[in-house]
């Protein structure tokens, strides 16, 4: 089995490293095609302005000057000789990928490109206890667990449009037991938040964060299996597509587009 792994943390991420070590645990054909720099949060955005500049790191491994998706695609149409990849791995990411966080990860976009060019992809991501860079991440848990839940996954297959998304919990191996199959959750509390500060020359600017308080999923979900510390898989597609929605508005949409009626409002 030919593997690529990227990310969105970087080419030298601990989480890449983590990462390498598990696609080398199923197979000796490994590539690695990860940004030069740290892309976390770009969800599946191109970079269409600038040129792409590919650095050779070593044997089979290549530092994009990019996002994961341009990694992924540059490394299906050029990087990787003699045919495409079997699986796509990206990650391991360095903190949850879950509830609607998952839109803005660039660690699922990987996932995504892998599969939008016909291969079958997984995002694994690493719960962290806090959101801070002094917290350690337990990359060890991925790694013990990585493996062998792949080797599963694979053996037991998905559709062609659907990425797998596999979220560690914040725990030591020792403390994780279960594997749950979850659907996507949605956080009932607002973490995200813009702190406005002013910088030595007296202008204002806008610093991103993120607010360390869980939220109360309910059962079944992606986040409150990682709440409770079992390991979460996640099957999503990106058809967003809300067909309640779209049933209910064609009873009332439809056929010659409508006219407003009434004498228009003048402009200001």
């Amino acid at each position: 089995m030919r593997i690529l792994v990227t990310n969105d943390d970087g080419i030298h991420a601990e989480g890449l490293a983590c990462l390498e070590r598990i696609a080398h645990a199923l197979s000796d054909d490994v590539w690695v095609s990860a940004p030069e720099s740290e892309q976390s949060g770009v969800a599946r955005s191109l970079t269409l302005s600038d040129p792409l500049r590919v650095r050779f790191v070593d044997e089979r491994r290549f530092a994009v000057a990019g996002t994961p998706t341009d990694c992924v695609m540059l490394a299906i149409q050029y990087l990787i000789p003699d045919g495409k990849p079997d699986l796509v791995l990206s990650g391991v990411n360095r903190g949850l990928n879950a509830a609607e966080d998952v839109s803005l990860s660039g660690t699922v976009a990987g996932a995504i490109e892998g599969m939008a060019l016909g291969v079958p992809s997984i995002a694994l991501s690493q719960m962290m206890r806090v959101t801070h860079d002094s917290d350690q991440a337990l990359f060890e848990t991925a790694e013990a667990f990585g493996p062998g839940l792949i080797h599963q996954l694979v053996g037991a297959g998905w559709p062609a449009d659907v990425v797998l998304n596999v979220n560690f919990p914040a725990r030591p191996p020792q403390e994780v037991d279960t594997v749950e199959v979850t659907r996507q959750g949605f956080r009932d509390i607002r973490t995200r938040y813009a702190e406005k500060r002013t910088d030595l020359r007296g202008r204002d600017y806008y610093w991103l964060g993120f607010r360390n308080e869980p939220s109360r999923p309910p059962e079944g979900t992606d986040l409150r299996a990682a709440y409770e510390g079992r390991i979460s898989v996640t099957p999503l597609h990106i058809d967003l597509t809300h067909m309640q929605t779209v049933h209910a508005l064609k009873a009332v949409v439809g056929g010659a587009p409508p006219k407003l009626h009434g004498e228009p409002r003048a402009g200001r």
